[in-house]
C-alpha cells in the first residue's frame, strides 16, 4: 500500500460527487451501489484527514503568528 499515490482534495471531492451522482441514478443496480457506497465513504475518510490535516497546519500558522507578534512588542 505504500506505493499508493496521494490524491488531492479536490480530486477526492470531485470523485465523491460523481459518486452521489451516479447513486441518485434510478436504475443502479444494488450491488453497485453498495460498492459505490463503500467507496464514497471511503473518500469522505480521506477528505476528513485531508481537511483535519490543513485546521491543525493553519492552527500552528496562527499560533507562530502570535507568538511572533508578542516576540516583536
Amino acid at each position: 500500500m505504500g506505493g499508493r499515490k496521494k490524491v488531492s482534495f479536490d480530486q477526492n471531492l470531485k470523485d465523491l460527487e460523481n459518486i452521489v451522482e451516479k447513486l441518485n441514478q434510478e436504475d443502479l443496480p444494488l450491488e453497485e451501489g453498495v460498492q459505490l457506497f463503500k467507496q464514497g465513504m471511503e473518500i469522505l475518510e480521506k477528505c476528513k484527514e485531508q481537511l483535519n490535516k490543513a485546521k491543525d497546519e493553519v492552527k500552528i500558522y496562527l499560533e507562530n503568528t502570535k507568538n511572533n507578534n508578542k516576540d516583536e512588542n
